[in-house]
């Protein structure tokens, strides 16, 4: 069920503001915002790629350090 506030929705009242920025700022503005949360995004995916990697280095470090002292018992 729409959220209604008055006599128009939350959607409808996103839509005539979008409409509104579109109007004023032409469709390139969107193109330009989306092109910039796809970098935000890549960058971010970068960053977990690298801890990702250090957590699985990590455990390579701990299960080979795990042998030796089974190997030492």
């Amino acid at each position: 069920m729409p959220e209604k506030k008055g006599d128009m929705s939350v959607r409808e009242a996103g839509k005539l503001g979008g409409n509104k920025v579109k109007q004023e700022y032409g469709a390139e503005f969107y193109s330009q915002i989306g092109k910039k949360g796809g970098e935000t995004v890549s960058k971010n995916r970068e960053h977990m790629r690298e801890i990702g990697q250090k957590g699985g280095q990590r455990v390579r470090q701990l299960i080979s350090e795990g042998k030796k002292a089974a190997e030492k018992k």
